[in-house]
This record gives structure tokens, sequence and C-alpha cells, in this order.
């Protein structure tokens, strides 16, 4: 029998508990029973923001890319907002790839973004990385052009 860290067991513990979903807590005990290491791997650390955003394996655990990590950062990315650019309206872009969830994931952090108070621009299908940078660029620049005056 594997011995797992406590730090790794509280972690388990209270993503048990009401505040996850069903499927989450499901997938979890089917972890505990069928693959221990795979569970150790999946809630040994919280998984990290890095200069290329999140990156990681998909799947339930504070080290892994699901709902719950990306909402939680999300929600830390409008505190910060709100507390650098205080009194100005935020707004962000958002775009997804073909990649497994990107879809779904990517409504998840507008739906954050958005209850923060903070006005999303969610593109309506996949783009390329570049058209999301051009779109990000476009708007910055409309809407810091000072309207004419005649």
């Amino acid at each position: 029998m594997m011995h797992i860290a406590q730090n790794i067991l509280d972690a388990v513990n209270e993503w048990l508990t009401p505040t996850f979903d069903n499927e989450t807590q499901v997938a979890i005990k089917e972890l505990m029973t069928t693959s221990p290491k795979e569970l150790e791997e999946s809630f040994y650390k919280n998984l990290e923001f890095g200069t290329g955003g999140m990156r990681g394996v998909m799947g339930v655990g504070n080290n892994r890319i699901n709902k719950y990590t990306l909402g939680k950062n999300t929600q830390g990315l409008s505190n910060y907002l709100h507390t650098v650019f205080p009194e100005q309206v935020l707004k962000v872009v958002i775009a997804y790839d073909c990649r497994h969830n990107s879809q779904s994931l990517a409504k998840v952090v507008a739906n954050v973004f958005s209850a923060n108070g903070i006005q999303v621009y969610l593109f309506s299908d996949l783009r390329p990385t570049p058209e999301l940078s051009f779109a990000l660029k476009y708007l910055v620049s409309t809407l810091l052009k000072k309207p004419r005056t005649t």
C-alpha cells in the first residue's frame, strides 16, 4: 500500500466536498482506488501560471487543468486587475483552439471575468493565437482613439 502525504489527503478531501461537482468527486474516488500515484500527481501542488499562461495535464485536482483551477486563477487575475486599474472599465479578449475542452474552459474563464464586472470579448469559434493578438491590439487601438470633433 502506498503512503500518501497529509497535504495531498487534505487537498483531496477538500475536492470531495459539495463545492465540487459530483462528476469530479467520482473521478477522484476512482483515482483513489485505481491509481494512487496519479492521485498524488494531481494534488501535490497548485498548477502554476507561467509565462505561457496555464499549461498542464487535464484532469481533476489542483495540479491539473480543469474548470476549478482555471476559475480560481481567473478570479485571482480579476482581483489583480481591479487593484491595479481601479475605477477603470476593464475588458478582456478570450479565444480558444481545437484542444479538448478548450471552448467550454474559455466559457468558464469568460463567466468568471463577467461575474467580476469585466467586459468580455469571446470569440464564437476557434481561432489561431495570432488572431487573438490582432483582436487585442485592434480593440485597444480602437478604444484609445479619440472621437473626432468637427
